[in-house]
């Protein structure tokens, strides 16, 4: 009998931040692969919107209203799913603050923005890999995939809050896997590139995409699509063996 070592039919798939954006499109992804996306959002109607259109294809999705910088919001939800389904497989710490900020010189970023940014960035990809990592260890086996950026190679400039921020993804990554890999439990993170989404980008004027595209090895804009062959290898048993690494998809901005 043939295995298939990228099947993820019937995984358990929490994607923060899946309301909007790229998060939504992992979501989808994971439900046409025969996954259950769960989609948290702290935007409630756009969180529903995301699974109801997935149920509509006949696939199983469900919403849960979260706040990945309120612990108590986050661990309710990982019960929620505890208790629906028993288990939980792949965490994908997606939420993030970017596209509402300003470019910026790191001088003029106020120490409100700079805090909020962390709350959301770090603090919440740590409170939910805190919150279903019991889980995860007590079945043996789990994926947590932690979103970076590759701006924290490039030192993209105007932006260090959010680069400072994703940079500490890295760093929580590979302590994750150092702790968990006992368990089977594999935890990396992926570094996209500047990622043309639904959502409006307040910093992204078109010179700037501009400079970025001529920048690439693969001259246009990245898409989520390009993004979700990734993601699912992650997920999946294919890559046993892989953890504690950062994978840039960007297009050839950069190489590791």
């Amino acid at each position: 009998m043939t295995i298939n070592r990228f099947d993820v039919s019937n995984r358990v798939i929490l994607i923060t931040g899946a309301g909007q954006g790229i998060g939504r499109a992992y979501a989808k992804a994971f439900a046409d692969a025969g996954a259950i996306p769960i989609v948290a959002d702290v935007n409630a109607a756009n969180g529903e919107d995301v699974a109801a259109r997935i149920r509509e294809t006949g696939q199983e999705a469900l919403a849960i209203q979260t706040d990945v910088s309120d612990q108590g919001s986050v661990e309710a939800a990982v019960d929620e799913i505890s208790k629906k389904y028993g288990r939980l497989d792949v965490l994908i710490n997606n939420a993030a603050i970017f596209t509402s900020l300003d470019r910026k010189p790191f001088y003029d970023i106020s120490l409100a923005e700079w805090e909020q940014v962390m709350q959301v960035n770090v603090t919440g990809s740590f409170i939910a890999a805190k919150a279903v990592a019991p889980l995860m260890i007590e079945a043996g086996w789990g994926r947590i995939i932690n979103i970076s950026s590759a701006s924290v190679a490039m030192g993209m400039p105007h932006f260090m809050h959010y680069v400072a921020s994703k940079a500490a993804i890295v760093g929580m990554t590979r302590v994750m896997a150092k702790e968990l890999g006992s368990s089977q439990i594999t935890v990396n993170c992926i570094m996209p590139g500047l990622t043309k989404t639904e959502v409006e980008n307040v910093g992204r004027t078109q010179e700037f995409m501009s400079k970025v595209i001529d920048s690439q090895a693969i001259k246009r804009i990245e898409t989520p699509d390009d993004l979700l062959g990734t993601v699912l290898f992650l997920a999946s048993t294919a890559s046993d063996f892989v953890t504690g690494q950062s994978l840039i998809v960007d297009g050839g901005i950069v190489f590791s």
